[in-house]
Parts: structure tokens; C-alpha cells; sequence
């Protein structure tokens, strides 16, 4: 018994004694426990700031709002400068003009404003409009490849005909995506698969229709106006150098070419010559690469005025309407879009939605009307197009006049040329700072080429811009 009253107590003193040797470890943060000698923990210090951070301000606008206190320049002097025009023989027989006030409307001088004239490329005003109010502006073009079956793979069209023939360029508009690009993504795709060879199809049935509009001069793909608009190509299905170089009668194998040509450089091979393909509907996507987004692609045909690139455009209308993309599609589309705004567009007629074509007719008060809602507030969207034109003695179809004009820089307008045909619409600022819409339309001048029916107009508007006017 006394035996077991010592063993008893034994252990209660190394109980205790443990008890007590970890409350000091604890103390001491040794061994887990709530008991801690150490000084609390201060609170955390808030959170940093940048230097200098200080909140953002509104990104500012491209162009800025008018002043309603600049005066009007005066009607008759301006009609006076109209009446001159018209009558200007390097201008022919066929001419109208309209002048109208950007901010109010108003019309401040004409000359047969309502007659439907030939536009050329003012058209594409329009399609411009049509695009950027239908369409998402950050909307991209894929190009893409998918695996039909075990032997083949196919280039899909995604409406992109700017492809680069090799790497593509971020800073472009005109190949923002490249063929060494989608090329190297797809061997990469192929070689986790264990495949070496294939077939390659390429389909193109985006786009419906014929490729070459019958109201185009049978010479103009020869000459570089203008590619068969097809929903994938190289350079804008250049077989050249230069702006104007000859174009592929087909653009889409071309396209495939050249994407075998840079899957053989990096060891695939490509058995025979591509071929088309309308079955690809759920193929497994291997690789793809993007377009510039839309904004950027309306900025490039209204500055290069492209024929085929605005043609491909149209179609992205048309196809946002439920309507074939088509040369009929699109015309109709671009109209339907443009009525929807509330410009009125009966008796217009499109052949096309780039202006190449014969047998489009469009009134100089209309494409002014179209013109004007590109600086209104109420479309701040359609502020794209605007900027997009070409400036005077600047950019684009427009860098090579106005040079020597006191009006250089203050004018913003898309051209328009054809045979025989030649137009300009936009916006000027005169003297005071007011910002005056003018559509120029002369659809019969005299044989002798662009010279000097575009030194008549150029005059006119640099006049436009020198008018004070009171």
C-alpha cells in the first residue's frame, strides 16, 4: 500500500513538473500554446500607395465639340463659290455640290444636291458607317486550322485577306497576322499528335457569290484595283510589289500555298497540292491567328481607299443582317444599316460597297448627311470614321494634295475616282473655326485623267477654308 501511495506520488510531481516545464516553453514560443512572454504584434501599416497616384481623368476625345459662337461663314458668298465651280470646264458638264453647316444642318449652298451621281469611292463612307454601327469595332477576323480527319488537316477563312506571308506584325493593320505564325502553331499542334504529313484543304465558303463583281471593268484584278473577294488571301492576294500589283484569280489557294510552303520549311510535310473543302463544321481547332480588330481594318480602306478590303466588310454587314455575303448582300446591308440612322436613302442605289463598280448612284445631300453623323456626339462610334479619312497634304489618297494649300491639314475627305468620275466628301474648318460639310460630285469630266478635274475641287475647298465670309 505504501508502495503504491509512493509510485503515486511520484508521478504527480513529474506531472507537475512537466505541467510547469511547458507553460515555460510556451512562454518562451518553444512549443505551441496561448501563454507568450513576446510583445503583442502591432497592427499592419495600410496599404501602399504609388507616388503621385492620383485618379484617372477622361481619355480625351479625338475630335472635340464645336463652338456654336463661331458665326456662320454667308450663304451667298458661298454660293457664289458653288456657282463657280459647277461652271468650271475641267469639271464637265455633270456636277453637284453641297455645302451644309456641320453643326446645324443647315445648308448653306448648293447645286442640285438631290440628283444621284456616280460616287467612286465617296461609297465607301458608307460602308464605313454601316460597319462601325452594325458590328463590334473590337471585333477580330480568325484564320484557323482544324484537323478533318487523320490524314488532313484545312486552312478555315475567317474573312482575313491581309495575311502576312510570314510573321505577323502587332503594329499592323495590313498583316497583323502571319502564315509563319499560324504555320508554327500548327506543326507544334501536329507533333504532339505524332503526325509528320498530311493533306491540307483549304475552305473558303464564308463568303457566297461570285468573287468578282460583273458591274467591274474586266481589266481591274489584272491591274491591281482590285482582288476577287474571297474570305482568306496573302497581301490582298498580291502576286507582286507595289499598291497596284496584279492580284491572284484565287486568292484562298494562293493562302493555302504558302501556309504548305511554311509547314514544309519547319518539316511537315504536304502531300500534293491543297485542295478545297466545304466540311469542316466541328473539326477540332489546331492553331489560329487574329486580324487587326474591325476599327482598325474600316481606318485602313478609308485611308488606302482598298477596293477588296472594303468589299470583305460589307459582307460582315450582311452577315450580321441574315443576308447572304454577297456583293448583293452587302450593298444591301451597308443601305438598310445607313437607313437606320436615320439618313434617308431612298433612290440610292450600291453596286458594290467600295465604289469600283458602274451603275452606283448616290445624291451629294445624302453622302453629306452620312458625312455629318461621323462628327455628331449622338454616334460617338462613327468619331472612327471621321478620323479615319484621309487629312489634306497628310495622309493617305489625300497626302499628295493640298500640299502647297493653306487649307493642308484642314480638311478631312475621302476621295473618289473612276474614269471620268471624280468626287470628294468630308469636312473643312473656314477662317473662323466653323466646320463645314461639302460632297463635290462631277460624273462627266472631260477625257484627260484625275489632273485637273482634282485641282478644280482642291481649289474649291481650299476656297472653303479661306472663306471668312462676312
Amino acid at each position: 500500500m505504501a508502495t503504491a501511495r509512493r509510485v503515486a506520488g511520484v508521478g504527480t510531481a513529474v506531472v507537475v513538473l512537466l505541467g510547469a516545464g511547458y507553460a515555460t516553453a510556451d512562454a518562451y514560443d518553444v512549443v505551441p500554446g496561448i501563454v507568450t512572454l513576446a510583445p503583442p504584434v502591432a497592427d499592419p501599416s495600410p496599404f501602399p500607395t504609388a507616388p503621385g497616384a492620383v485618379d484617372p481623368t477622361a481619355v480625351p476625345r479625338a475630335l472635340g465639340d464645336l463652338d456654336p459662337q463661331v458665326p456662320l461663314p454667308a450663304a451667298d458668298q458661298l454660293q457664289s463659290l458653288v456657282d463657280g465651280l459647277v461652271t468650271d470646264p475641267r469639271l464637265g458638264p455633270s456636277v453637284g455640290v453641297t455645302v451644309v453647316d456641320q453643326l446645324t444642318g443647315e445648308t448653306l449652298a448648293s447645286h442640285q444636291p438631290d440628283a444621284g451621281r456616280v460616287p467612286a469611292s465617296t461609297a465607301k463612307i458608307l460602308t464605313g458607317v454601316a460597319a462601325l454601327t452594325a458590328l463590334n469595332p473590337d471585333a477580330t477576323l480568325p484564320t484557323r486550322v482544324v484537323r478533318v480527319d487523320d490524314g488532313a488537316i484545312a486552312l478555315v477563312a475567317g474573312g482575313d485577306m491581309m495575311l502576312a506571308a510570314g510573321a505577323g506584325d502587332p503594329a499592323a493593320t495590313a498583316g497583323r497576322a502571319g502564315m509563319a505564325d499560324l504555320a508554327a502553331r500548327t506543326a507544334e499542334a501536329l507533333a504532339l499528335q505524332g503526325t509528320t504529313g498530311v493533306r491540307l484543304l483549304v475552305d473558303d465558303t464564308l463568303f457566297a457569290g461570285p468573287t468578282v463583281s460583273p458591274a467591274w471593268h474586266p481589266a481591274n484584278v489584272n491591274e491591281g484595283f482590285v482582288a476577287p473577294v474571297t474570305g482568306l488571301a496573302v497581301d490582298i492576294g498580291r502576286v507582286g510589289e507595289g499598291e497596284y500589283a496584279p492580284r491572284t484569280s484565287d486568292p484562298s489557294l494562293a493562302a493555302a500555298k504558302v501556309l504548305a510552303q511554311r509547314l514544309g520549311e519547319l518539316g511537315v510535310t504536304v502531300q500534293g497540292e491543297p485542295t478545297r473543302t466545304s466540311s469542316t463544321q466541328g473539326a477540332p481547332e489546331l492553331a489560329r491567328v487574329e486580324s487587326a480588330p474591325l476599327v482598325d481594318v474600316v481606318h485602313y480602306f478609308l485611308e488606302t481607299s482598298d477596293n477588296t478590303i472594303t468589299e470583305v466588310v460589307s459582307r460582315f454587314v450582311a452577315l450580321d443582317a441574315g443576308l447572304p455575303a454577297s456583293f448583293d448582300g452587302g450593298t444591301q446591308a451597308v443601305l438598310r444599316q445607313v437607313g437606320t440612322l436615320g439618313v434617308d436613302v431612298t433612290g440610292a442605289r450600291l453596286v458594290d460597297a467600295s465604289g469600283l463598280g458602274a451603275g452606283s448612284s448616290l445624291a451629294p445631300a445624302l453622302l453629306a448627311d452620312v458625312v455629318r453623323l461621323t462628327t455628331d456626339p449622338a454616334h460617338p462610334l462613327l468619331r472612327d470614321v471621321a478620323v479615319g479619312m484621309p487629312v489634306a497634304g497628310l495622309s493617305g489618297t489625300l497626302s499628295d494634295r493640298f500640299t502647297r494649300s493653306d487649307a493642308r491639314g484642314l480638311v478631312r475627305a475621302k476621295t473618289g475616282s473612276l474614269p471620268r468620275v471624280t468626287s470628294l466628301a468630308g469636312t473643312v474648318l473656314d477662317t473662323q473655326r466653323r466646320q463645314l460639310v461639302f460632297v463635290v460630285m462631277a460624273d462627266q469630266t472631260p477625257e484627260g485623267g484625275q489632273w485637273a478635274p482634282r485641282q478644280a475641287i482642291d481649289g474649291f475647298v481650299g476656297s472653303l477654308a479661306a472663306c471668312g465670309c462676312r
